[in-house]
């Protein structure tokens, strides 16, 4: 019993430590309808599997050298298991000093993201946290240049690990952007927002009044500008989104993504495909009742789902092995690639290139959106960066070119390295335009000197749709082949099996480095 009194010495400030903030503290913040830190991390892990560190780390005050009051760090780091897999933890606590960014002690969130790219770990952020602070600048008796010790090394980690943040309060400055300094990133409705600069920095600068929820809640953030990817309804909704990200990809670049579970058979032949796609070329269709007939069952996890709608982006798994997952949505925007579907796809790109997921691709591209919005956003910068990107990844990739391809856009489509099939069903059609407004273009003097134009444009038309038949691309060899709907995943279950061993050879950090 030598060290008995530094033993209790050290149960007193573990136990002051879990009192946080205070009462006060925490009963703002359930006020609010949030949990508390302590909460939020045994809500998110595996029972018993949270391994704190830095836990004593916080402000003390002494009567001589006794220990008469502790304040905690406002950062709770440690080492977790999520569904059985070890992450590194990162966790703001709001009820001391609104979890400002420069009332941290000791730099804890540059220390577990250090770890995490060293250990080869996921990490994983509980973002509800202010930026910095002008009452640090009194406390310190300075101002001070706006450094962060945890930025430096973002970039290594984002090419290393997969990196989750999840917003859970009121979030702005420096951890508003470590939201998007991740792979995902999800808000929770009625208690989340995010900004650069809250309310009273707006009106100091900008001179009008604001909300912090008409300035950053899910309205703006996740359906408007897409910073934010997912919404959760409740913080035990962001729980298991994070959970299950995670379980589609691997510890890290140097490890293949884990397989999970087998389901069915995988030669399974769906019936309802050869319906799926309406002979009338305008009419929309549902995308996610074909994914649903192709995929494992119940393996779809949508990314950004609420933004850029014209193009669904997902993790999923094919007899098992997890892949990455793209489809037009016809109901949105005829499924046109706008700067929304297209910077959403740029970055899905990127994450499964990062982590070697293979890619499938339901095709449906009629170009990109076309119009004065169009034009005044740059959606011609924004094909060329979606062009680039797409010819920079790797991984394996499968189109199946269920309806149409046509444009630039519609190049998006290959991959012209690596390993990569392409297939159609026998209602595509494609081309450099479309026929419909195209004709009218190619063929302006004939039409319009015809005693009939409309007739004559009709009669075109029609021409060139009598040599449209996807089979004469075939014949051409200018389509690799064209497939009964029914045969969809076979193919892909035999596409994604062969593509594991090309994963293999392809372990350890992406060439094109991932960007946020």
């Amino acid at each position: 019993m030598v060290w008995q009194p530094e033993i209790d010495e050290l149960n007193q400030r573990r136990e002051l430590a879990r009192q946080m903030g205070g009462e006060a503290g925490i009963a703002r913040q359930r006020k609010r309808g949030k949990l508390t830190v302590r909460e939020r991390i045994e809500a998110i892990c595996d029972p018993g599997s949270f391994r704190e560190i830095g836990g004593l780390a916080g402000s003390a005050t002494y009567e001589g050298d006794k220990l008469v009051a502790f304040t905690p760090a406002n950062t709770v780091i440690g080492t977790s298991r999520l569904d059985g897999r070890r992450v590194v933890l990162n966790a703001g606590d709001f009820t001391v000093r609104g979890g400002a960014a420069d009332a941290a002690v000791g730099n804890k969130g540059g220390y577990a993201q250090r770890m995490a790219c060293e250990w080869r770990l996921p990490y994983v952020r509980l973002l509800d946290a202010a930026g910095g602070s002008v009452r640090t600048f009194e406390q310190i008796g300075r101002t001070y240049i706006p450094v962060s010790s945890s930025t430096p090394g973002i970039e290594r980690l984002l090419c290393t690990v997969p990196v989750v943040s999840a917003v859970l309060g009121s979030v702005a400055g420096l951890p508003a952007v470590e939201a998007c300094l991740s792979h995902f990133s999800l808000m929770v409705k009625d208690i989340s927002q995010v900004f650069p600069g809250g309310p009273p920095v707006v009106k100091a600068a900008l001179g009008y009044d604001i909300t912090k929820e008409e300035l950053g809640d899910e309205r703006s953030q996740i359906y408007e500008a897409g910073v934010i990817d997912n919404l959760a309804d409740s913080e035990a909704d962001a729980f298991r989104m994070i959970r299950r990200f995670l379980s589609y990809l691997p510890a890290n670049v140097w490890q293949l993504p884990p397989r999970g579970e087998v389901p069915g058979d995988p030669q399974r032949r769906e019936e309802a495909l050869l319906s799926a796609i309406p002979r009338q070329k305008r009419r929309p269709y549902d995308p996610y009742a074909i994914l649903g007939y192709v995929l494992d069952p119940d393996s779809l996890f949508e990314i950004a789902p609420l933004y850029g709608r014209s193009r669904i982006t997902a993790l999923a798994r094919v007899n098992g092995y997890p892949v990455g997952v793209m489809a037009h949505n016809p109901q949105f925007l005829g499924s046109s690639m706008d700067m929304a579907a297209g910077q959403k796809v740029i970055r899905f790109l990127q994450l499964c290139d990062t982590f070697h997921l293979p890619m499938v691709y339901f095709a449906d591209e009629p170009g990109f959106m076309v119009g004065l919005e169009a034009q005044k956003q740059g959606i011609l910068r924004g094909g060329a960066k979606m062009i680039c990107t797409t010819y920079r990844t790797r991984m394996p990739w499968i189109s199946i070119v269920i309806r149409q391809l046509y444009g630039v856009a519609g190049q998006c489509h290959d991959r012209p390295g690596g390993m990569f099939k392409r297939v159609a069903w026998p209602s595509a059609h494609w081309g450099s335009m479309h026929i419909e407004g195209g004709a009218t273009a190619a063929y302006r003097r004939e039409i319009e000197a015809a005693p009939d134009p409309e007739a004559a444009r009709r009669d075109i038309e029609a021409r060139l749709q009598a040599i449209a038949s996807p089979f004469r691309t075939a014949e051409a060899f200018n389509i690799e082949d064209i497939i009964d709907p029914r045969e969809t995943r076979p193919l892909l279950c035999d596409f994604v099996e062969t593509a594991q061993d090309v994963l293999r050879t392809q372990l350890g950090p992406s060439a094109a480095p991932y960007q946020p």
